[in-house]
């Protein structure tokens, strides 16, 4: 009987053969090595712009750019060569430049996304990050666009992407991403009535009021932000991009201006 016991167990060691256990996973000290250095020269930016202000690096007047967009009857797309046909393949009666803020100076309110993760975050980050609501990688929420947010958003830069979003564009985020903060609980916005028993005190009992406190900043602008939850919207970089391509950052960060717009396209 014991030789048969022995017969039947699988040769060679069983801590390396069984499928059970997963496989170690091997830091190496090089990254650790590499993460102490970003967070200490993330500390230091941290500290000099809250010091001293983004100084040079961030216009205090409205800049504009042009872009080319292709005309599709009255309306007008643009191509940026991710997707359809490149300006460079089109004729010249089919292309159109059409200026652009590049900046957010001027608006009321933007919209701000987390487009990193936290590695390599120090701690004051961290907290900059979770004041603004943005606990959480590819998590926006509509932010007061005033000198003390603008100072905000500036210490968290490389962390965040900003910008001016359209009326549609809100609109659309609240309809297919919009939750709100119900008892603590993270609510679906799937009927007006949830909306009606939060905010009727405030005058807001649909999505369209709801929207339109969004774009006008008025009073009640801080109950309506407050109310909804965090917007979870879905990386532009695909699980492919980050492991072969090494695309691990979300691309992008800063002050978009009006381009704001594109990249939520991208990630609704």
């Amino acid at each position: 009987m014991k030789a048969k016991r022995e017969a039947a167990k699988p040769r060679g060691n069983r801590k390396v053969f069984d499928n059970r256990r997963r496989p170690v996973r091997v830091i190496k000290p090089e990254k650790f090595l590499a993460r102490s250095t970003q967070r200490r020269n993330h500390d230091i930016r941290y500290k000099r712009v809250n010091r001293k202000g983004m100084q040079k690096r961030a216009s205090n007047r409205r800049e504009e750019r042009t872009k080319t967009v292709a005309k599709v009857g009255e309306d007008e797309a643009e191509y940026s060569g991710r997707g359809g046909a490149r300006t460079a393949d089109l004729e010249d009666k089919d292309k159109k430049e059409v200026t652009y803020a590049s900046n957010s100076v001027g608006a009321s309110v933007v919209f701000a996304v987390r487009v990193r993760n936290v590695a390599g975050v120090p701690s004051n980050v961290k907290k900059a990050l979770a004041r603004l609501r943005l606990r959480h990688e590819n998590e926006g929420v509509f932010l007061k666009y005033d000198e003390s947010t603008r100072k905000m958003l500036h210490l968290v830069e490389p962390w965040v992407s900003y910008g001016v979003v359209s009326k549609s564009t809100t609109t659309d985020l609240i309809n297919r991403r919009g939750h709100g903060r119900i008892e603590g609980k993270r609510v679906p916005l799937s009927d007006n009535t949830i909306i009606e028993k939060a905010l009727g005190d405030s005058g807001i009992i649909c999505v369209e009021d709801l929207v339109h406190e969004i774009q006008s900043a008025s009073e009640s602008f801080r109950t309506a932000s407050s109310f909804l939850w965090p917007f979870r919207l879905t990386g532009i970089h695909s699980k492919f991009q980050k492991q072969k391509l090494n695309k691990k950052d979300g691309g992008d960060y800063g002050d978009c201006g009006e381009e704001m717009d594109d990249l939520i396209r991208q990630m609704l």
